[in-house]
C-alpha cells in the first residue's frame, strides 16, 4: 500500500476535484448500503417470526450514549412495526419494507454510479500524462542514450509497461477510493453492534493478511522479468521488419524462427508463474473469508446462547450481512495488492527512462542568438561515445559563413560523429565548439539548431503528407516568407530539390500519403523530399551526411541538382562518400582514425599526393 500512496501523491493531485466528489459519493453510496441491509432484519422478522417486540417505545431525549441510542431507535423501530401489523396486516408492512429496500438499493446504486463517474478522469488523466511525461521525455534525451537502449525496449516501455500501469496500479487507486471507506465504515458498524464479537474477527485478520501476503513477495520480480522479455521481443520484431530483406536473402528464416521461438517460450513461462499467483488472490482470500464467517458463526452462536446474551438472533444476522459485505472490499484490496507489485515492476522501467538525466544540459541564462555572422570554430575538441575511447581526437577546424566545407575519409574516421557535435546532439569531452567567438553550449539547444538544416544519407519521412513532410521543419501558423502563401512556397521548395514533378504526378498530389518511412517512394524520391524540406526551412547552417551515397546514378544526378541549389549562399557542412560530389568546395578535411590529417582544396590536397591522393584514386 506504501507504493500505492506514492502513487497517489505523484499523479492524482491535479484531480483534487473528482477525487473529493468521488470519495464523497463513495461514502454516501456505503452509508445508504447500511440502511439497505437494516430493511432485511425486520423483513425476515415477518416471514419467519425470529423475535417478538413487547417492550414500550423509548423517549429518545431521555436516552444517553451512541449505543443507547441506537437500541433505542431499534426498540421504537419494532414497536412501530408491530403496531403496523396490527392495524394493517403482515403483508402491507411487508410491501412497504419492500419498497423501502428498493428505495434506498436504487440511491445506494446512483450513488456508486457518481463515484464511478467522477473516477473516470481521474484515471483516464492520470494515464495521459504519465504518457505524455515519457513521450516528452524521449523526445528530450540526448542522441547517446539511444546508442545505448534498444528500440525495442524503448517502445515496450512506452506500450507494454504504460498497459500495465493501466490495467494494474490504476484500478488500484479506484480501490483506494472506495475499499477502505467501506470497510472502515462497515467494520465501526459492526463495533457498535458487538465489540466483542468484532475484536474476535480483527484477532483472526492478521493470519488471513499473512498467508496472502506470502503468496504476492515475489510477483514484483517475476512482472520486472516478464517486462524486459516482453521489450526482448519487440526488439526482435523490429529487427526482423527492418532486416526482412537480408533474412530471406541469406535464408536465415529458420535460424530467426527458432531465436524467437525460443524467447515467447520463455516469456510465455514467466508469465505463466506470474498470473498463476495472481489468480490464487481470488479463490484464497474468498476460502479465507468463508473460514472466517464460518468461525464467526460458532462464536455468534456462544454469545448469542449464554446467559448473559450481548447480541440476539436477529442482530446477528444483521451483522453477519454487514460481515459479509467487508469479504468483497477485502478481497479486492488483497487482489489490488498482487497487482500493484506487478504495476510498480512497469512503473519502475517507465521512471529509468523519465529519471535519465540529460548530458546535453541546457544553460541557466542562455545568450540570445543572433544571425551566424563569421564562422564555427571547432578547439582542441576531443570526443568519444565511452570516456575512454575517442572517436575524435583534437580536432582544430574553421568553417566560415558561406563557404562549403567537405569531409572525406574511410568509414570509421569520424566524419558524423563530427557533424553531430555542431547541433549539440553531442558534447565534446574536451575543447570546445564556438558560433561567432561564443560556446554554442551557452546557446539554448532549441535557437541553436533553429540555424540548422540536415540531410541525412537515409532519409527521415514519416507516415503522413508529401505537404506534411515538406513543412515538417517550419511553423506553418506564421506568415510564408516572401509574402507567398504556404502551398506556394511549399511547390516553390519542391521545384527548386527536383521534386515538383514526381509529386504533380502522385494520386492527390502534395495530399498524398507517402506511407511508413516513405516507403511508397523510391531512394532519390525520399531524398529530394527530405531536402525540399530543408530548403522550405532555409537555414543558415546546412548538414549533409552522406546525402547522395546510396543513390543510383541518375537519382544522384537530380539530388546533387537539388543540393547545390540548396548550398548557394549557405554555410555547408558536407560529409561526402562519393569524392567527385565535392570537388568544387572551399575546403576539404580528410580524416582517418579521428585525427583531420590533411585539409585544402581539390588541388591542393592532389598536390600532396596523401591520403586524400589514395581516395581519390582507390574510386577510379
Amino acid at each position: 500500500m506504501n507504493n500505492l500512496f506514492r502513487v497517489f501523491g505523484r499523479f492524482v493531485p491535479p484531480y483534487r476535484g473528482q477525487m473529493v466528489l468521488n470519495i464523497l459519493f463513495n461514502l454516501l453510496s456505503t452509508i445508504l448500503s447500511l440502511f439497505s441491509f437494516a430493511a432485511i432484519i425486520p423483513v425476515l422478522q415477518i416471514l419467519f417470526g425470529l423475535t417478538s417486540v413487547d417492550t414500550e417505545q423509548v423517549d429518545l431525549a431521555q436516552v444517553e450514549g451512541l449505543q443507547n441510542m441506537i437500541a433505542a431507535l431499534r426498540t421504537n423501530l419494532y414497536c412501530l412495526l408491530d403496531e403496523q401489523i396490527a392495524l394493517r396486516g403482515a403483508s402491507v408492512v411487508l410491501l412497504w419494507l419492500g419498497l423501502f429496500l428498493v428505495f434506498m438499493t436504487g440511491l445506494k446504486c446512483g450513488t456508486s454510479w457518481l463515484a464511478n463517474y467522477f473516477m473516470v478522469p481521474i484515471r483516464t488523466g492520470v494515464l495521459r500524462d504519465l504518457r505524455q511525461q515519457l513521450y516528452n521525455k524521449v523526445l528530450s534525451l540526448p542522441m547517446g542514450y539511444f546508442t545505448e537502449a534498444r528500440r525495442g525496449d524503448i517502445i515496450s516501455r512506452m506500450t507494454n509497461d504504460v498497459g500495465e500501469v493501466e490495467g494494474s496500479i490504476m484500478s488500484a487507486l479506484d480501490i483506494l477510493f472506495k475499499d477502505p471507506i467501506m470497510i472502515l465504515v462497515y467494520l465501526t458498524t459492526l463495533l457498535l453492534i458487538s465489540w466483542q464479537l468484532t475484536l474476535f474477527v480483527l484477532l483472526l485478520m492478521p493470519i488471513a493478511i499473512f498467508f496472502i501476503g506470502r503468496i504476492g513477495r515475489s510477483l514484483k520480480k517475476a512482472s520486472t522479468k516478464g517486462q524486459e522479455q516482453n521489450a526482448e521481443i519487440l526488439s526482435s520484431i523490429d529487427e526482423t521488419l527492418l532486416g526482412l530483406r537480408v533474412v530471406k536473402g541469406f535464408n536465415a528464416q529458420d535460424k530467426l524462427r527458432v531465436r524467437f521461438t525460443n524467447l515467447i517460450n520463455a516469456t510465455r513461462a514467466t508469465f505463466n508463474r506470474i498470473n498463476r499467483r495472481y489468480y490464487l488472490a481470488h479463490p484464497l482470500s474468498e476460502f479465507l473469508g468463508t473460514a472466517l464467517i464460518a468461525i464467526i458463526l460458532w462464536f455468534g452462536g456462544l454469545l448469542i446462547l449464554s446467559e448473559n446474551a450481548t447480541i440476539d438472533a436477529s442482530t446477528f444476522i444483521y451483522y453477519l450481512v454487514i460481515f459479509y459485505s467487508i469479504i468483497n472490499p477485502s478481497k479486492d484490496l488483497s487482489r489490488a495488492a498482487y497487482g500493484i507489485r506487478r504495476g510498480m515492476a512497469s512503473l519502475e522501467r517507465i521512471d529509468a527512462v523519465l529519471n535519465t538525466p540529460s548530458n546535453i544540459l541546457e544553460p541557466a541564462n542562455p545568450q540570445p542568438l543572433q544571425l551566424f555572422q563569421t564562422e564555427i570554430r571547432f578547439e582542441h575538441v576531443h570526443f568519444g561515445y565511452q570516456p575512454d575511447r575517442e572517436v575524435l581526437t583534437d580536432i582544430d577546424l574553421v568553417i566560415p559563413k558561406g563557404k562549403t566545407v567537405a569531409l572525406v575519409g574511410q568509414s570509421g574516421s569520424g566524419k558524423t560523429t563530427l557533424t553531430d557535435l555542431v547541433p549539440r546532439f553531442y558534447d565534446p569531452l574536451q575543447g570546445r565548439i564556438t558560433l561567432d567567438g561564443t560556446d554554442i553550449k551557452r546557446f539554448a539547444t532549441h535557437d541553436l539548431r533553429d540555424l540548422m538544416g540536415i540531410v541525412c544519407q537515409e532519409p527521415i519521412l514519416f507516415n503522413d503528407t508529401v505537404y506534411n513532410n515538406i513543412t515538417f521543419g517550419v511553423d506553418t501558423s506564421q506568415p510564408a516568407p516572401n509574402g507567398m502563401s504556404w502551398d506556394e512556397a511549399v511547390e516553390q521548395a519542391a521545384r527548386i530539390a527536383n521534386a515538383h514533378e514526381f509529386i504533380a504526378a502522385m494520386p492527390e498530389g502534395y495530399q498524398t500519403v507517402i506511407g511508413d518511412r516513405g516507403s511508397r517512394l523510391s531512394g532519390g524520391q525520399r531524398q529530394r523530399l527530405s531536402i525540399a524540406r530543408a530548403i522550405l526551412k532555409n537555414p543558415p547552417v546546412l548538414i549533409l551526411d552522406e546525402a547522395t551515397s546510396a543513390l543510383d546514378s541518375e537519382s544522384e544526378k537530380l539530388v546533387q541538382e537539388a543540393l547545390e541549389h540548396l548550398m548557394t549562399q549557405r554555410t555547408t557542412l558536407v560529409v561526402a562518400h562519393r569524392l567527385s560530389t565535392i570537388k568544387h568546395a572551399d575546403l576539404i578535411c580528410v580524416m582517418h582514425e579521428g585525427h583531420i590529417v590533411e585539409q585544402g582544396t581539390h588541388e591542393q590536397l592532389i598536390a600532396l599526393n596523401g591520403y586524400y591522393t589514395k581516395l581519390v584514386q582507390m574510386q577510379k
